[in-house]
């Protein structure tokens, strides 16, 4: 079931599966859309109740105009479980997406049941990742974003998985018309912002789940082994063949992963 709700006072799109023992909360990454798990989603379906947003700013959900901060993303995830009566979930976030999850989490833990993060680290941005978000934020001034989607997507996937991929990865293109630009480099904005995550995670008492890729452009495998030492809590999954999209690259290994931390 799709549907709009007024959530931390923007219009959010949601999905809700309705049915469901247990409750998993999906949370896309950036220039992304709730599209996005719709195939991972059938993997899932009927074993638990799915969730899925377009998070602030992208797709059609509405924006906070200056910035949309992690923080005010978190604000949205809460409003939202409010919304479809909630009271415990696990949520995941791929990138972007993961840095909500995180910080959802550290708001509201009472709410939640686990932690996934899909591709996605704890850190803060670097000045000199700053000074990337800041051009990217001219080019999505001066009308770029589908230069920028039809660039940056293709990056996010293994490059031995690009041919295999081809239909995906212009589905992804395509969805990105609509995103509102200034929704979009509000949410860049909120990147550049957001707090450095690590000291909490080696102190987060939720249980927590990571995926990388070995092929991964974003997140080389070197510092994805690193973080996984760091916190040796948690439990690190490393997918062989997977580039920054593991769920769609590696759909049966991730949700064979994801079911056993749940205890499904």
């Amino acid at each position: 079931m799709e549907y709009f709700a007024t959530c931390n006072g923007i219009a959010v799109h949601i999905s809700d599966s309705q049915k469901g023992e247990k409750c998993l909360v999906l949370l896309h990454g950036y220039l992304e859309t709730l599209n996005i798990w719709d195939d991972f989603i059938k993997l899932l379906l009927p074993k638990m109740r799915i969730i899925s947003i377009d998070l602030p700013g992208h797709g059609l959900s509405g924006t906070n105009k200056e910035i949309n901060t992690i923080e005010f993303s978190a604000d949205v995830v809460r409003a939202v479980l409010e919304k479809c009566g909630v009271q415990k979930t696990y949520i995941m976030g791929h990138s972007m997406g993961g840095y909500i999850a995180i910080e959802a989490v550290k708001r509201y833990p009472q709410l939640f049941e686990g932690l996934v993060l899909m591709h996605s680290v704890p850190f803060a941005d670097t000045p000199e990742k700053k000074t990337d978000r800041d051009r990217e934020i001219s080019l999505i001034k001066q009308a770029k974003l589908q230069t920028i989607a039809r660039l940056g997507i293709p990056k996010m996937f293994s490059p031995n998985n690009l041919r295999r991929m081809d239909e995906k990865i212009f589905e992804i293109i395509e969805l990105t018309e609509t995103h509102d630009p200034e929704g979009i480099a509000a949410s860049v904005e909120g990147l550049k912002a957001r707090p450095d995550n690590f000291e909490f995670l080696k102190e987060c008492e939720t249980p927590l789940i990571m995926f990388f890729g070995a092929e991964d452009y974003h997140i080389p495998a070197e510092r994805a082994q690193l973080l996984a030492k760091e916190l040796p809590k948690a439990e690190a999954v490393f997918l062989a063949s997977s580039g920054h999209n593991g769920f769609l690259e590696e759909p049966v290994a991730v949700q064979s992963a994801l079911e056993r931390f749940m205890a499904l």
